[in-house]
Protein backbone atom coordinates (compact mmCIF):
# COMPACT_ATOMS: atom_id res chain seq x y z
CA UNK A 1 0.00 0.00 0.00
CA UNK A 2 1.36 3.46 -0.58
CA UNK A 3 1.36 5.80 2.08
CA UNK A 4 1.53 10.08 1.97
CA UNK A 5 2.74 11.39 5.63
CA UNK A 6 2.07 15.04 6.02
CA UNK A 7 4.55 16.94 8.04
CA UNK A 8 5.33 21.08 8.69
CA UNK A 9 1.44 22.02 9.92
CA UNK A 10 1.19 24.17 12.85
CA UNK A 11 0.17 27.83 13.60
CA UNK A 12 1.62 31.08 11.84
CA UNK A 13 0.73 34.58 11.61
CA UNK A 14 -0.14 36.49 8.26
CA UNK A 15 2.19 37.20 6.32
CA UNK A 16 4.99 34.17 7.60
CA UNK A 17 5.80 30.86 5.64
CA UNK A 18 5.22 27.34 6.19
CA UNK A 19 7.01 24.92 4.36
CA UNK A 20 4.80 21.40 4.55
CA UNK A 21 5.84 18.21 3.32
CA UNK A 22 4.47 15.41 1.59
CA UNK A 23 6.51 12.06 1.84
CA UNK A 24 5.51 9.19 0.41
CA UNK A 25 6.48 5.55 0.92
CA UNK A 26 7.01 5.07 -2.98
CA UNK A 27 6.06 7.14 -5.76
CA UNK A 28 2.57 6.38 -7.01
CA UNK A 29 0.43 7.91 -9.96
CA UNK A 30 1.55 10.57 -12.28
CA UNK A 31 0.48 13.83 -10.17
CA UNK A 32 0.72 14.55 -6.47
CA UNK A 33 -1.44 17.41 -5.51
CA UNK A 34 -2.57 19.12 -2.09
CA UNK A 35 -6.01 20.01 -0.77
CA UNK A 36 -7.26 21.48 2.01
CA UNK A 37 -10.40 21.42 3.91
CA UNK A 38 -11.98 23.98 6.37
CA UNK A 39 -14.68 23.06 9.27
CA UNK A 40 -17.64 21.82 7.40
CA UNK A 41 -16.11 22.23 4.00
CA UNK A 42 -15.35 20.26 1.51
CA UNK A 43 -11.74 19.42 0.14
CA UNK A 44 -10.56 22.72 -1.78
CA UNK A 45 -7.75 22.33 -4.17
CA UNK A 46 -4.69 24.09 -4.06
CA UNK A 47 -2.05 22.75 -6.37
CA UNK A 48 -0.18 19.60 -8.29
CA UNK A 49 2.80 18.61 -9.51
CA UNK A 50 4.06 15.60 -11.43
CA UNK A 51 6.97 13.60 -10.15
CA UNK A 52 9.30 14.89 -12.99
CA UNK A 53 8.56 18.51 -11.36
CA UNK A 54 6.22 19.63 -14.10
CA UNK A 55 3.78 20.54 -15.07
CA UNK A 56 2.46 22.58 -12.25
CA UNK A 57 -0.73 23.62 -11.68
CA UNK A 58 -2.78 26.31 -8.17
CA UNK A 59 -5.58 27.16 -7.84
CA UNK A 60 -6.28 31.36 -8.45
CA UNK A 61 -6.71 31.98 -4.73
CA UNK A 62 -2.80 30.67 -3.76
CA UNK A 63 -0.99 32.17 -7.19
CA UNK A 64 2.00 33.68 -5.60
CA UNK A 65 2.06 32.97 -2.53
CA UNK A 66 2.15 29.31 -2.65
CA UNK A 67 5.03 27.33 -4.71
CA UNK A 68 4.73 23.49 -5.11
CA UNK A 69 8.09 21.20 -5.61
CA UNK A 70 9.04 17.97 -5.77
CA UNK A 71 12.21 15.85 -4.36
CA UNK A 72 12.50 12.84 -6.67
CA UNK A 73 15.40 11.18 -4.89
CA UNK A 74 13.45 11.75 -1.51
CA UNK A 75 9.82 10.78 -2.81
CA UNK A 76 8.75 13.86 -0.91
CA UNK A 77 6.86 16.86 -2.15
CA UNK A 78 6.98 20.15 -0.82
CA UNK A 79 3.98 23.29 -0.50
CA UNK A 80 5.89 26.46 0.54
CA UNK A 81 3.33 29.14 1.99
CA UNK A 82 3.05 32.47 2.35
CA UNK A 83 -0.29 32.83 3.98
CA UNK A 84 -1.49 36.81 4.21
CA UNK A 85 -5.30 35.45 5.46
CA UNK A 86 -6.15 35.61 9.33
CA UNK A 87 -8.47 33.67 11.64
CA UNK A 88 -8.46 30.36 9.27
CA UNK A 89 -7.73 26.91 10.25
CA UNK A 90 -7.50 24.36 7.77
CA UNK A 91 -6.57 21.19 7.33
CA UNK A 92 -3.65 20.22 4.56
CA UNK A 93 -4.03 16.98 2.53
CA UNK A 94 -1.53 15.45 0.01
CA UNK A 95 -2.71 12.77 -2.08
CA UNK A 96 -1.83 10.82 -5.51
CA UNK A 97 -4.08 10.09 -8.81
CA UNK A 98 -3.04 8.42 -11.83
CA UNK A 99 -4.74 11.09 -14.61
CA UNK A 100 -3.64 14.06 -16.07
CA UNK A 101 -4.17 17.35 -14.75
CA UNK A 102 -7.73 16.86 -12.96
CA UNK A 103 -7.89 18.92 -9.62
CA UNK A 104 -11.05 16.59 -8.83
CA UNK A 105 -10.33 15.06 -4.65
CA UNK A 106 -12.48 12.00 -6.87
CA UNK A 107 -10.10 11.58 -8.91
CA UNK A 108 -7.33 11.11 -6.33
CA UNK A 109 -7.01 7.58 -5.08
CA UNK A 110 -4.31 7.86 -2.14
CA UNK A 111 -4.47 10.06 0.87
CA UNK A 112 -2.78 11.29 3.72
CA UNK A 113 -4.09 11.75 7.18
CA UNK A 114 -3.48 15.79 6.81
CA UNK A 115 -1.70 18.07 8.67
CA UNK A 116 -3.19 21.68 10.18
CA UNK A 117 -2.43 25.22 9.67
CA UNK A 118 -3.66 27.52 11.62
CA UNK A 119 -3.52 31.43 10.33
CA UNK A 120 -3.41 34.53 13.20
CA UNK A 121 -2.73 38.00 13.08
Amino acid sequence: QVQLVESGGGAVQAGGSLRLSCAASGRSGYMLGWFRQAPGKGREFVAFIGWSGFPTHYTDSVKGRFTISADNAKNTVILEMNNRETGNTTVYYCATTRRFWTTRAVDFSYWGQGTQVTVSS
